[in-house]
């Protein structure tokens, strides 16, 4: 079995980033913190198990903020790209942003954050109020 690499990089390229094999979990999620952060209605996470992740150019132009501890979001400081998200002390995961990755194939699996929601989406899946019980969460669904 063949593990697969997938490439991303900030916008203007000056940090690249690989992961290796499949993510952990990948969701979509509705909260204000990703959207405020990403001046977008949601936020496509793929969470990867640290030791399949890496920067593998670039880590001098990153640069990180934590409004809110165990969440240390990371940008490139000469374009301003958002990258990843350093959850390792909070879901013992890194969230490379899905949209920067080459050639990956997203297919989410759950909404969370879904109360939060300023973009109703109806795909099917389900829909988180908060998270998942084992990530923390209430575990309550939501209709689409």
């Amino acid at each position: 079995h063949i593990m697969t690499n997938y490439e991303g990089e900030c916008f203007c390229g000056a940090v690249k980033v690989e992961v290796v094999g499949e993510p952990a979990v990948m969701a979509i999620c509705h909260c204000k913190i990703c959207r405020g952060w990403s001046a977008a209605p949601i936020n496509g996470a793929a969470l990867w198990e640290p030791e399949n992740f890496r920067v593998s150019k670039g880590e001098e132009f990153i640069s990180s903020f934590a409004k809110v501890e165990g969440h240390d979001r990371k940008w490139c400081k000469k374009c301003g790209g958002h990258v990843y998200v350093d959850h390792t002390t909070t879901y013992g995961k890194i969230d490379v942003y899905a949209s920067i990755l080459k050639d990956f194939d997203y297919k989410p699996s759950f909404h969370i954050n879904y109360e939060s929601s300023i973009l109703n989406i109806k795909d099917g899946l389900p829909k988180f109020k908060d998270f998942p019980e084992p990530f923390g969460g209430s575990g309550e669904m939501m209709d689409e």
